[in-house]
């Protein structure tokens, strides 16, 4: 695969957008939109009812200052033998939906306890007109027309009236005569009128109150939604965790799943872990059928040079030569198959990586005491320092893999009576595995593609009995690591060597 492609197919947004893309994100934002509309709405909605009762308040405060213009002529003349022809004017300009109380405070009088209620459209009885009267103080409309007659209010005032029914009143309407101050006080008694949000908050209002409720169910089925999306989603992820872990699931994707519309994407899933164990079962039967298919084969033929070798003792240099190149190449055969066994388990540990508690700073120590006889015979020395009881997740013979190839490295380039100091120690919640050589380095444009599949860079290195470098060893070493979640890096060190760091999961 070309490095662009797999520059892009490696490529992962940032952490920002991310979180951006993220359904949580998603889900917050749509919280926020929940909240920030009813704000909206209800402002426009409150401003265009506002705008409409200013206008339904004004038409029927226009009505009571037309009724007080209407009777001022019969008050100016008032006396007690005209009350029943005020009392018809009233009923005639109160109409069916207002009401019209018409009260007196003789010249002389003072406060508002001064008025007494003379008639009333539509009419009242003699015991009902003293209920009335007091509640129509406790409003305190007339307070301020306790000592002038001369304040016109227009009003929206919700009243429960003594038979306890609601009104409200919109205007007060005071007529100065010789005789006294008279008071017409209007009122709306419509039902459709009081279910409006004349006189109260517009929150209280009947229909917002159901458009409220309407709104609250839509937002909790929407939020039900995505809250179901999300639950199963972090079961996936907690489920592909443990897999990823290693430990064996008691339930599958599918299981897990409470959502209909995701059956397809739970059991894609199950399918798909399947799979993959499947084919890191299949990879590693066939690497070991493969490798015993192709090392019987070469035992035989490295078993027959051998009589072929005493006939030729006697034999010219050309035919001692044939020979040996025929043995070198068995032997590289031989080295090949055991490097593709090698690639065919890494790949298969990389399908499916091994998530087992391993104590590495054991492994670790064993795996150098074998090294040390190899390391001794070149004249290197080991240097390790090991912190005990140091454990990770991952598997004994990947963990063996990644040890070998590096300290085999070290080894390799080190020169005679050369160093190699090796660390494990802990660090947070990982483990980190040093190692580092008095080698010759590796150019600063090749630090990263010593990683690469089949990149070999050996300079300064004069071994003629070394062979069968196939550049394998660091790609399996990276391979391995990355399978069970960690990382390996390299870099040059002063004057000097090459330092390998290996970071793995603590367990």
């Amino acid at each position: 695969m070309p490095a662009s492609v797999t520059a892009g197919v490696n490529e992962r947004p940032s952490a920002r957008w991310r979180l951006v893309r993220s359904l949580a994100a998603k889900l917050i934002f749509l919280v926020a939109v929940f909240a920030a509309v009813p704000v909206i709405v209800y402002q426009n909605f409150e401003a265009a009812d506002h705008d409409k009762q200013t206008l339904l308040l004004k038409s029927v405060q226009d009505q009571g200052r037309l009724v007080a213009a209407g009777l001022q002529p019969l008050l100016a003349n008032f006396s007690g033998s005209t009350l029943p022809t005020l009392r018809q004017a009233l009923l005639q300009l109160a109409g069916d939906q207002q009401r019209i109380r018409l009260l007196f405070r003789p010249t002389g009088s003072s406060g508002a306890a001064g008025f007494y209620l003379i008639a009333a459209a539509p009419p009242i009885e003699k015991e009902y007109m003293e209920a009335e009267r007091t509640d129509l103080l406790e409003t305190g409309i007339l307070e301020r027309l306790k000592d002038s007659c001369e304040d016109n209010r227009q009003l929206a005032i919700r009243y429960k009236n003594p038979a306890g029914q609601e009104e409200i009143l919109t205007s007060v309407n005071p007529i100065q005569v010789a005789s006294g101050c008279w008071v017409a006080v209007a009122s709306q008694s419509s039902a459709g009128f009081l279910g409006s949000s004349v006189g109260r908050p517009y929150w209280q209002t009947t229909e917002l109150e159901i458009a409220a409720l309407a709104y609250a169910v839509l937002v909790a089925a929407i939020l039900v939604i995505f809250l179901g999306i999300w639950r199963s989603l972090h079961h996936f992820t907690r489920l592909a965790r443990r897999i990823k872990s290693g430990e064996a699931p008691a339930q599958s994707f599918a299981a897990l799943n409470r959502m209909p519309e995701l059956d397809v994407v739970a059991e894609a899933f199950d399918g798909m872990v399947e799979r993959l164990r499947g084919s890191a079962i299949a990879i590693r039967q066939a690497a070991e059928e493969n490798a015993h298919a192709f090392k019987a084969p070469i035992a035989v033929m490295a078993q027959s040079l051998e009589p072929i070798r005493r006939a030729l003792r006697l034999a010219d240099a050309r035919e001692r030569r044939s020979l040996e190149l025929v043995e070198r190449s068995i032997e590289k055969l031989d080295g090949l198959v055991a490097t593709a066994r090698r690639m065919d388990e890494a790949i298969a540990e990389s399908v499916d990586p091994p998530r087992r508690r391993v104590d590495l700073s054991q492994l670790v120590e064993e795996m150098l005491a074998d090294f040390s006889a190899a390391a001794a015979a070149r004249g290197v020395r080991l240097s390790p320092r090991i912190e005990p009881r140091l454990c990770v997740l991952g598997g004994e013979e990947l963990l063996e893999t990644v040890v070998e190839n590096i300290l085999e490295n070290a080894v390799s380039f080190s020169p005679d009576q050369g160093e190699i100091r090796i660390l494990l120690s802990p660090v947070g919640r990982r483990v980190t595995f040093t190692v580092e050589d008095q080698g010759p380095g590796v150019e600063p444009g090749h630090l990263q593609r010593i990683f690469e599949r089949h990149f070999s860079h050996r300079p300064g290195v004069d071994r003629p009995n070394e062979g069968g470098h196939f550049g394998l060893g660091l790609w399996l070493v990276r391979r391995n690591v990355e399978a069970i979640g960690g990382s390996v890096a390299a870099e040059n060190v002063s004057p000097r060597g090459l330092r390998m760091m290996v970071i793995l999961p603590a367990a």
